[in-house]
């Protein structure tokens, strides 16, 4: 928001602040990192905790296979409407790879900001379906003001990239309560971005429908941990 504020009055006295301007680098890298970095503050706040545990958490890959076939099936799910009348589409074979390491960078570092950090604060108090949707219209307002000091607001067509912001929190919320793993969030968050960027085409119809599907997994397994939860306390 700050970042936001100064690059709005920065651009309105005719400075130019973008990705071709060495202000406009800095504010696009800060914004890009904000929601990480006041989560990695909150977190060691809140939890007393510290920014080693955080930094341990985010690149912990030795997670249960359960974990890793349970972010596949989401994502098979998600991306079935691919497989009428749609393609993965990549300039050669290592494309995808190079965006996936960006998109950890670029993307899955926002883990440690949202499903890290603030729904699992939101869930203290209130139940699942609200906290992932408070998560959703935050995580919506944050990526805006992104949009906006990036440049790329024209570009974004808001309802189809709200569709699938929704959708992703429900799935990276749901894949957090049962793994309580940063690592799974920040992997399956990078490649939602891999996969959207290189798919073409596909069935609409069948999109949608997955999309309900994955809403009423997400909720059905949160709220079996919440059960279980009350029922060890």
């Amino acid at each position: 928001m700050v970042i936001a504020i100064i690059v709005f009055l920065l651009r309105k006295i005719g400075m130019v602040v973008n990705a071709t301007t060495v202000i406009g680098m800095i504010a696009i890298g800060i914004g890009g990192i904000s929601s990480a970095m006041w989560g990695s503050i909150v977190t060691v706040r809140y939890r007393k905790t510290n920014f080693k545990r955080i930094v341990i958490d985010f690149v912990n890959v030795k997670q249960p296979v359960f974990s890793y076939l349970l972010v596949l099936m989401f994502l098979s799910i998600e991306f079935c409407y691919l497989l009428m009348g749609g393609m993965l589409q990549a300039k050669n074979w290592y494309f995808p790879v190079v965006l996936f390491v960006k998109a950890i960078l670029f993307g899955g570092i926002e883990e440690i900001g949202w499903r890290y950090t603030f729904q699992p604060i939101i869930e203290e108090q209130h139940n699942y379906v609200f906290s992932t949707c408070v998560t959703f219209v935050c995580w919506g307002i944050w990526h805006f003001l992104y949009f906006f000091i990036e440049g790329s607001m024209q570009s974004i067509h808001a309802g189809s990239f709200l569709l699938g912001l929704l959708i992703s929190c429900f799935i990276l919320s749901a894949l957090y309560n049962k793994t309580r793993s940063l690592w799974i969030c920040v992997m399956t968050h990078a490649l939602i971005n891999v996969i959207t960027q290189i798919s073409v085409g596909g069935n609409l119809f069948v999109s949608l429908v997955c999309n309900v599907i994955i809403i009423c997994i997400a909720v059905f397994i949160s709220r079996g941990i919440c059960k279980e939860n009350k029922i060890k306390s």
